[in-house]
């Protein structure tokens, strides 16, 4: 079996996969967060800091850390992937011939360390020294975007989930987003990590407008054992699901897809802000939003196809997929303030390291004590400023290696 395998949310975690926040964050301003999708300007030294400090606990709990700049810096060398991401990313369609080859041999000329941080970090019309006879600069002010910066790379959870023997490239619901994918396209496909390994890209990964079918990671918990927790939230669409779940199935992956109707707003923006996995009989949960009436369906292969049935409740649906009596389930800490601000801050988004041993923001003290008297060990990070972009430490990951249960 190839090293590229992630068999649940708590298992031993191996490899994981990070993106330190840098000239993206740079380029975020009061007047244009929100349609970069964050909700705050962070200072970007500190963020940086802190992001530190999360890569090196996880790295003293054995860990092996993957950082996305040197990644796809490392992909950029290798002349083929370089052509293709010039001609995805820099596009007749999002330029107009003359402006996109102008832009393209612009880009082409750059050494691999400045071009990856331009794809990841943006540029703006100011900076761009070229001259070009399109309409399109004439058109804009100086400091318009050229290339928009990707500030919620920071999450690499959603761009590309692993799941058991192989990965899915995320059609992403948010134009702002949907760039990051074709960055992990090229890095599956060229990186030497990842180069001619035996995976399966299960979905996302074709030159295809994916319509209605979006899935972002956030959303998607490898619960173990063959079973799939989905979360349908504002980001990931039901159609998303049952394309996911029947290239999991066609492909021997996995044996049931659990699927959970979520409240569409943006304090449960994914389901793993609301609920995570911590061990092997325990979640984290905010109950605020994981009531027992959330529609639930079971996903399940059925000659080449799925068959889909409703469910009762999630709790007893995760029951029955991990063969256990019963889960302990850890609710946000506090009164209902309190709870609510550390929900907020991600205090139910953790990453679990090991069976009952998890990484999440220190300023979340009453869950953390919670999870402490439960048993759980927390590994506390400073998350200042890295929360103020609405996600922890699983929201901030990408497990590539993890043991099953």
């Amino acid at each position: 079996m190839s090293q590229l395998y992630v068999g649940s949310e708590v298992g031993q975690l191996r490899r994981v996969l990070l993106n330190r926040p840098e000239r993206a964050l740079t380029h975020l301003t009061p007047s244009n967060c929100h349609e970069l999708l964050f909700d705050d300007v962070l200072a970007v030294e500190a963020a940086g800091e802190e992001h530190d400090v999360f890569a090196n606990t996880l790295r003293n709990q054995d860990v092996e850390v993957l950082l996305l700049h040197d990644l796809l810096e490392e992909t950029l060398a290798v002349p083929e992937a370089k052509q293709w991401l010039l001609d995805t990313q820099i596009s007749d369609f999002r330029y107009g011939p003359t402006f996109a080859n102008d832009l393209r041999n612009y880009l082409a000329s750059m050494d691999e360390h400045h071009l990856a941080t331009v794809l990841l970090g943006g540029l703006a019309y100011s900076e761009l020294k070229l001259k070009s006879d399109s309409m399109l600069p004439k058109m804009h002010r100086p400091l318009d975007f050229v290339i928009e910066p990707l500030p919620n790379h920071l999450f690499t959870r959603d761009t590309s989930c692993w799941i058991y023997g192989g990965v899915s490239l995320n059609p992403m619901m948010k134009p702002a987003r949907q760039r990051e994918t074709n960055h992990l396209r090229a890095i599956y496909r060229w990186h030497p990590v990842f180069a001619g390994q035996d995976f399966v890209k299960y979905f996302g990964n074709e030159d295809l407008h994916y319509d209605n079918a979006n899935i972002e990671g956030g959303d998607v918990l490898v619960i173990g054992k063959g079973a799939v927790l989905i979360g349908m939230s504002e980001r990931t669409t039901p159609q998303g699901v049952e394309n996911l779940a029947a290239k999991l199935f066609a492909n021997g992956q996995a044996t049931q897809v659990i699927a959970i109707e979520l409240p569409k707003h943006r304090s449960c923006m994914h389901l793993d802000t609301v609920m995570t996995h911590m061990d092997i009989d325990t979640f984290s949960m905010y109950p605020e939003i994981m009531r027992n009436d959330l529609p639930t369906w079971r996903i399940s292969p059925k000659n080449g196809s799925v068959k889909v049935e409703q469910v009762p409740n999630f709790i007893h649906a995760i029951e029955l997929a991990l063969g256990l009596d019963y889960l302990k389930i850890i609710t946000t800490g506090g009164d209902s303030y309190e709870a609510e601000r550390e929900q907020w801050n991600d205090a139910n988004n953790v990453l679990t390291v090991k069976p009952g041993v998890v990484i999440g923001y220190e300023r979340n003290v009453y869950t953390n004590e919670k999870y402490d008297k439960a048993g759980i060990t927390v590994l506390p990070i400073p998350g200042n400023e890295l929360g103020r972009g609405r996600g922890g430490a699983r929201c901030m990951s990408c497990p590539i290696e993890r043991d099953g249960l």
